[in-house]
């Protein structure tokens, strides 16, 4: 075990090393369109969220029967007299994946031409490009296996850490030095802040949760549903959001008392609307049955909310990435 711990380390860490060797043959990238692109990653990110909610809500979610074929023996839909608009929709949510993936290869090659000597930068702008390599596959195992509730979760769950990557690469960019710099606020509001972002990530795996018992399973003929009493589930979601907007407050003071930037506070003053706004959506469709446009609002909700947390702890060092 020992003799291939040996080769294994020093091979992966040769890998990574060589990103900035690359970098250095690369042609040299004008600075201005360096930002501009990872904001139109995480646009990407984001929007694929929302793309892939609406085949979800209008129960697209097998329009393509098969992948990575559309229809067996075909990538594109084959339009019959019959054909309703299910394969269309289905497929434009993977022809714009194909376009976010575009997105995060341009981001890894601006990142290493703009910052050769940023391995951080680097490493996440390669994650998240695997990371959209890795969601198409799931895609395609949630597709084959007839939209299983707990694949599609894992699906969504992929997209929340794609588009808090994405973030982290935007925030990234604002700086020339490397980081992780040292702290802007009290190190007990630093923990705050991380612990905060723990429970966000319990909120938005209670809501897929939410989302995989109740009527809006992405299949219009068979849905597929956990069993769980939608009802119940629904309010343990809405016991943790309490949990989390306590926190939230209680992490908005903090670094309202002890940031030394006005960044730092903004962000967390960001953190805070997002989630109200969120919590008032998430509120009003559960008490109007879940309206199709409410829920597709609240899964876009749900990704900024992954934005500003992100945003809010990274805010929380000098030159987090």
């Amino acid at each position: 075990m020992s003799s291939a711990r040996s080769v294994t380390d020093p091979d992966r860490g040769a890998a990574i090393g060589m990103l900035p060797r690359v970098a250095s043959r690369l042609p040299a990238t004008p600075a201005r369109w360096a930002r501009p692109l990872l904001v139109a990653n995480l646009v990407g990110e984001v929007g694929i969220v929302v793309t892939g909610g609406i085949v979800r809500l209008t129960g697209s979610g097998l329009g393509c029967s098969t992948w990575p074929e559309c229809q067996p023996g075909s990538f594109t839909p084959v339009r019959t007299p019959e054909s309703s608009f299910h394969d269309l929709v289905e497929f434009g949510n993977r022809t714009l994946t194909g376009v976010v993936g575009l997105l995060a290869l341009a981001s890894l090659v601006v990142v290493l031409i703009r910052w050769p000597a940023r391995p951080r930068l680097h490493r996440l702008a390669l994650a998240v490009l695997a990371g959209v390599a890795a969601q198409a596959v799931v895609g395609g195992i949630t597709v084959r296996t007839g939209l299983n509730p707990w694949t599609v979760m894992f699906h969504f769950l992929m997209s929340m850490v794609l588009v808090a990557l994405s973030t982290a690469l935007v925030r990234g960019a604002r700086d020339d030095a490397s980081g992780p710099g040292e702290l802007v606020v009290h190190p007990l509001a630093r923990r705050l802040a991380l612990g905060t972002a723990g429970v966000g990530g319990i909120v938005l795996l209670l809501g897929t949760v939410v989302t995989g018992s109740g009527p809006h399973s992405g299949d219009a003929d068979t849905p597929a549903r956990t069993g769980f009493d939608p009802r119940f589930v629904s309010w343990m979601h809405a016991d943790a959001v309490m949990l989390f907007c306590g926190l939230v407050i209680a992490t908005l003071v903090a670094v309202r008392i002890t940031a030394t930037t006005d960044e730092a506070r903004r962000a967390w003053d960001l953190v805070l609307v997002v989630t109200l706004a969120q919590g008032l959506v998430g509120y009003v469709q559960y008490f109007t049955n879940l309206p199709e446009l409410l829920v597709l609002v609240h899964m876009l909700g749900a990704s900024l909310l992954v934005v500003a947390l992100a945003f809010g702890v990274l805010a929380t060092r000098r030159h987090p990435v």
